[in-house]
């Protein structure tokens, strides 16, 4: 077990629903009864043991929605090759516990959302699942709010929330538009997402005045990359565009920090105060964790978010960033994992 063994909490699986042939919905709840704490988009990071002082860590997204659902749950499917993605499917049982560092992740809905007149959600297979729980929480919170959702999926047996959504949509009829589309459709025009399907719901959706228009994307590498480029050409300011990376690809860093000298971190977290040295090639994170810092982290490639802090005095270069936006980076946010200190000492606040 790892040495930082000490931070991580105990949940229990509460309950599992089956919601299609390979997925499943598990509710969870802390083992000491302390509210499981989260916001609508956001993910939950597991740790599993492998042997001594080894372990691996996934991070799984939250279906439901605080104050909407009564219990917080993650819905997952099952991978071919995933091996705690079966245990889970093809194992794990009401009562059974696991080890978390908590929950965390940025794909949320930002405060001034009431400034927009749309929300428009694109998924992918089970990348609906923490688009489901913006969805719930945008139609309970934001009475004004347009929503569409543009849904992929094989057929509808293989829709995730399909009955779920199809209720939503009667419900809230004059606020929600659904479009289903299905990749064993005989209409090939509208069987899977393309580039000239998504051209054609933007114009009908967006009507042109993109800058009023919200984006938020969760589907396959593939899938995101291609609805990307055609958002950003079709003119969508770049910060409308929100994005969940699912199958974490770590990417090679091919930039490094102008500035390679050691310098010095004061890190306060949770009323510690830690104090190291860091130095290229290694980043904030990496040495934190050899000092045994119990800084909290998931993809270790600056793809989601867990290990941000904010900085407070100095400089921190990232190599890589694919979950702050502009305006969070203003205000201090940092990614450690692909972060260095340059220019001088650091001061971090997590």
């Amino acid at each position: 077990m790892s040495t930082l063994s000490s931070v991580y909490k105990k949940i229990i699986i509460r309950d599992i629903i089956s919601e299609t042939q390979d997925v499943k919905t598990f509710k969870l709840g802390y083992a000491d009864g302390s509210p499981l704490e989260y916001e609508a988009g956001q993910f939950i990071t597991f740790v599993f043991p492998k042997h001594e002082l080894a372990e691996e860590r996934r991070s799984y997204s939250f279906s439901t929605a605080p104050k909407i659902d009564d219990v917080p749950a993650i819905t997952l499917k099952r991978v071919t090759n995933g091996e705690y993605s079966r245990w889970f499917i093809d194992h794990a049982k009401p009562g059974d516990a696991l080890l978390t560092i908590g929950t965390s992740g940025y794909f949320t809905l930002p405060d001034d959302l009431g400034k927009y007149k749309r929300l428009i959600l694109l998924a992918a297979g089970s990348g609906i699942t923490p688009i489901f729980s913006l969805l719930k929480r945008a139609l309970q919170e934001y009475p004004s709010l347009q929503l569409v959702l543009i849904y992929s999926n094989r057929t509808a047996a293989d829709t995730i929330f399909y009955n779920e959504l199809i209720g939503l949509q009667q419900e809230y009829s004059e606020r929600l538009t659904i479009e289903f589309l299905f990749s064993t459709s005989p209409n090939l025009l509208r069987a899977r997402l393309n580039k000239g399907l998504l051209e054609n719901l933007l114009k009908k959706y967006s009507h042109d005045d993109h800058a009023q228009s919200l984006f938020y994307l969760c589907g396959p590498y593939d899938y995101m990359r291609m609805a990307t480029i055609v958002l950003q050409t079709e003119g969508v300011p770049p910060e409308n565009i929100r994005r969940e990376n699912f199958a974490i690809v770590k990417p090679v860093q091919k930039r490094f920090p102008p500035d390679q000298e050691q310098h010095a971190i004061t890190l306060y977290m949770e009323g510690n105060r830690y104090t190291f040295e860091v130095q290229f090639p290694e980043t904030i994170l990496q040495q934190a964790k050899k000092n045994n810092i119990p800084i909290p982290y998931s993809c270790e490639s600056g793809q989601c978010g867990t290990c941000a802090a904010t900085c407070t005095k100095g400089h921190v270069w990232m190599w890589n960033n694919e979950v702050l936006t502009d305006s969070e980076i203003q205000k201090g946010r940092v990614l450690t994992c692909s972060g260095y200190p340059v220019g001088g000492d650091v001061v971090l606040e997590i």
